[in-house]
C-alpha cells in the first residue's frame, strides 16, 4: 500500500520493542540495545545518504525518503513500474561512489515482461532530495525473462576503486541456466557503471556472456567487499544449504549440480566435495535460516566485531555474525530477533540497522548495550 499522498510527510510515534530472548551464549542474551526508529510496508532494502537521511525500498514499488532523527518520511516520485508478484519487489538501492557530487542512485527491481514473464532490472536515477523525486531514471541492464515468480536476486555492489559494478542475477527457479554459459541467470555479473559488460571479464573468451564474473549460483541475496577487497556473497539454498561464498573470477559455484541442501520435494542433491570441480561455500546452514540480507562490518562502534559479515534470517528470525580471517569465514554469533529480518546495513556512525519483513516491518537501530 502506497502512502495516500505523494510527498506527504508523516511522523511515526515510536513503539517499545519487545523481543524474544536470544539462545544461550557467552554474552547471555542480546549484546546490543535495539531501538525501533520507523515502520514501513514490506520494506526490502535501505541506503544511507551523506546528510544522515535514508532511502528505504518497499516490496510493492515505493521508495521512501526517511529522516531517522525525526521519523518523518515521504514517498519519492519518479520510480518505475514494479511487478511485485511472488518474490518481485523494488529491491536493492545503493548510492553511486560519487553520489555526493552526482546524486546518482543505482537500484534494482522486478519488471513485467511479455505475457506472464518478468525480469530483473538494474537502473540509475538522479535523486532530487529537496523535491523528493527521481530524475532521468534509466534501465541500464535487463535480465533474461522468465515465467517464474522468484529468484530475481538483484543485489548491487561497487568495486573498492569505484570503477565497476557487481550485480547478482538469480536462477529464476529454473536451475539449469546457472550452468549455461550463454545465460546471465544464476551468475555474478561485473559491469561498467553504465551497465555494459566490463572489459576483461574472465569467461568471455570461453564463450560465456561477456558480463559473467562467476556462475553456478541460485538466489544471490547479498554481496559485499571486505577491507582487503575480497568479494563475499550470500545466497539462499534450496531445502537447507544456505551459504556464504568467497567470489573469485571465473569460478563455478556448483548450482544445481551440487549443494549442501536438497530439493524441496526431498530429492537429494550431491553435497560439495573436494575435487568435484566446484567452489564450495565458506559457510553453510542446515537447517536453513533463509537469509535475507548481508552487510560487511568494519566500524569502531562494535570494535570486537570488526571484519565481520552480518547475515539476516527470514525463517530463522535471526541475525548472524560471521568472522572473517583472510579467505576463511567462521560462524561466531546467532541471535534470535523474534521477527523475520529482511535486511541489514552498517550506519554512518557504526550502528547496525535492520529491516523487519512484513506489512509493518520496523527499522531497528542496534547500538552497544550500556
Amino acid at each position: 500500500m502506497n502512502l495516500n499522498m505523494l510527498g506527504v510527510a508523516t511522523t511515526f510515534s515510536l513503539t517499545l520493542l519487545s523481543f524474544v530472548a536470544a539462545p544461550a551464549s557467552a554474552t547471555g542474551g542480546l549484546p546490543f540495545e535495539v531501538k525501533p526508529v520507523g515502520t514501513f510496508n514490506s520494506p526490502w532494502a535501505m541506503a544511507f545518504l551523506p546528510n544522515g537521511h535514508m532511502l528505504v525500498t518497499q516490496k510493492e514499488g515505493t521508495m521512501i525518503l526517511f529522516d531517522p532523527a525525526t521519523g518523518t518520511m515521504r514517498t519519492v516520485s519518479g520510480t518505475p513500474a514494479v511487478s511485485s508478484k511472488g518474490q518481485g519487489a523494488l529491491m536493492d538501492i545503493v548510492p553511486a561512489p560519487d553520489f555526493a557530487a552526482s546524486k546518482r542512485l543505482y537500484f534494482s527491481y522486478s519488471e513485467a515482461g511479455s505475457g506472464a514473464g518478468s525480469r530483473v532490472v538494474l537502473a540509475t536515477a538522479t535523486l532530487d532530495q529537496a523535491g523528493g523525486t527521481l530524475k532521468d531514471t534509466k534501465a541500464i541492464f535487463r535480465g533474461q525473462e522468465a515465467s517464474t515468480g522468484g529468484h530475481y536476486s538483484g543485489r548491487i555492489g561497487f568495486s573498492p576503486d569505484g570503477k565497476y559494478l557487481f550485480f547478482t542475477s538469480g536462477d529464476r527457479q529454473l536451475f539449469d541456466p546457472a550452468q549455461d554459459p550463454k545465460s546471465t541467470l544464476g551468475k555474478v555479473l561485473r559491469l561498467n557503471l553504465d551497465g555494459t559488460p566490463a572489459a576483461g571479464n574472465p569467461l568471455a573468451a570461453k564463450g560465456f556472456d561477456a558480463a559473467v564474473w562467476s556462475y553456478g549460483h541460485r538466489n544471490l541475496l547479498g554481496i559485499a567487499f571486505d577491507r582487503q577487497g575480497r568479494l563475499w556473497e550470500m545466497e539462499m539454498g534450496p531445502r537447507h544449504g544456505d551459504e556464504i561464498n568467497l567470489i573469485k573470477p571465473g569460478l563455478n559455484y556448483g548450482w544445481p549440480k551440487v549443494s549442501n541442501g536438497n530439493h524441496y520435494d526431498g530429492r537429494d542433491i550431491p553435497d560439495h566435495a573436494p575435487g568435484d570441480g566446484y567452489e564450495a561455500p565458506k559457510v553453510s546452514w542446515n537447517p536453513a535460516i533463509s537469509p535475507g540480507g548481508l552487510a560487511y562490518y568494519d566500524a569502531d562502534l562494535f570494535p570486537k566485531w570488526k571484519n565481520s559479515l552480518f547475515i539476516t534470517g527470514l525463517s530463522g528470525q535471526s541475525l548472524d555474525r560471521i568472522a572473517l580471517n583472510g579467505e576463511n569465514a567462521t560462524k561466531e554469533d546467532h541471535w534470535d530477533m523474534g521477527e523475520r529480518i529482511r535486511a541489514v546495513r552498517t550506519g554512518p556512525d557504526g550502528a547496525l540497522w535492520l529491516l523487519e519483513d512484513g506489512a509493518r516491518g520496523r527499522l531497528l537501530m542496534l547500538t552497544p548495550k550500556k
